[in-house]
């Protein structure tokens, strides 16, 4: 598997993960220090890996007739760094993410996530 392969399959544990609140699924993609930034009702939000996913199981599983948006817009690798841009929908919105990714221990994992929620 190539390294962009490796880090597609992340994002894909990570937007499934959302789409239909999969926490183990999350867990796998997140680094357990991994942070969450995006404006909120004004303000800056930050969460924690476990503050994130407590959101996402709380708000439950989208509709199991919906498949989930995921365009992945960029990859870029360098050595054991990369970045992604990927398009999403989480609880009817459409978001904007940038995921940074950090190979540790010979696995791809999201170590920031910078979210921009569409109006």
């Amino acid at each position: 598997m190539s390294e962009e392969q490796a880090i597609s399959a992340v994002v894909h544990l990570y937007v499934d993960g959302m789409a239909f609140a999969n926490e183990a699924a999350l867990r796998k993609a997140f680094h357990p220090n991994a942070s969450i930034v995006g404006n909120y009702e004004d303000s800056v939000e930050w969460l924690t890996r476990d503050a994130f996913i407590s959101t996402i199981v709380e708000e439950g599983p989208a509709p199991p007739d919906r498949q989930p948006l995921m365009d992945v817009e960029m990859i870029g690798i360098t050595g054991d760094a990369a970045s992604v841009k990927v398009v999403d929908e989480f609880a009817g919105s459409r978001y904007t993410d940038y995921l940074t990714l950090l190979k540790v221990d010979g696995r791809w994992l999201i170590i920031n996530k910078v979210w921009h929620r569409h109006a």
